[in-house]
């Protein structure tokens, strides 16, 4: 495994390894509930590393990068069973928000 890749490596990586070691994908809808999942594990992590909430000893479980990887994995396994090209998607989105917030944020007096 290399140490870099682009996002359409990462697809075909994570394909790679559900057809070679995880068998099948899991159901589209499957997927999304483990994705709120595994946001929530992300979120957890968050509330307590900079949020108010102290961690507990059931937390040191918890790794704030591999929760990350987590969320991008099924993330990466659904875009891959819907057929999206996440890089194409990822362009297209950054596009968009240049054009739509060019100026909104400069001009935002809160930031």
């Amino acid at each position: 495994m290399k140490n870099e890749l682009t996002i359409t490596d990462a697809q075909k990586q994570v394909d790679e390894w559900i057809k070679t070691i995880g068998v099948r994908y899991f159901s589209e809808l499957t997927n999304m509930a483990i994705l709120s999942e595994e946001v929530g594990e992300l979120a957890r992590i968050m509330a307590r590393k900079y949020g108010d909430q102290s961690f507990k000893k059931s937390d040191e479980k918890y790794n704030l990068a591999d929760e990350m990887a987590d969320v991008l994995w099924v993330l990466i396994c659904l875009a891959n069973q819907t057929g999206v090209d996440l890089n194409k998607a990822f362009l297209k989105n950054m596009e968009k928000k240049t054009i739509r917030d060019g100026d909104r944020h400069k001009n935002n007096e809160k930031l």
